[in-house]
């Protein structure tokens, strides 16, 4: 199983939306080749980090990919794709961006290199280090 990081800015979507929505929900709006390829790359049932960016700048929950690649309904270009996810379950503790740049075992880590990547890829190591620092079992 491959394992993702979706950034949002909350105050356009957040934890709270995702969780208030009950159902699944289109990841729409990126319009970025490497974000939206990531997205092609998903299988229906992998898990992803559901990171506040801007303000917050914090790993606050988990989602799952609940349906694989589709047209984004955001836009009438072909180009653009996405996928569905829904809320799984939060973190006991959000884990910032800070916190995650003291770990010398997630230096390698897309979010502390490329910190404008929407939609990212997440190792194995990464994601259990992660899930530990938050409080919830990887």
């Amino acid at each position: 199983m491959a394992y993702w990081l979706f950034k949002t800015e909350p105050e356009t979507w957040g934890w709270d939306d995702q969780v208030k929505k009950g159902a699944p929900e289109e990841w729409n709006g990126v319009r970025n080749y490497q974000a939206r390829n990531n997205m092609r790359a998903m299988k229906q049932g992998e898990l992803g980090f559901f990171y506040h960016s801007v303000k917050q700048k914090a790993v606050v929950g988990i989602v799952r990919v609940a349906n694989e690649v589709h047209p984004d309904s955001t836009t009438d270009d072909p180009r653009w794709e996405c996928v569905d996810v829904e809320a799984v379950r939060p973190f006991a503790r959000p884990v910032t961006l800070d916190e995650i740049k003291q770990v010398p075992e997630l230096e390698a880590m897309v979010l502390v290199n490329n910190s404008r990547l929407s939609v990212q890829s997440v190792s194995d190591a990464e994601w259990a280090i992660i899930c530990r620092m938050g409080g919830v079992e990887p």
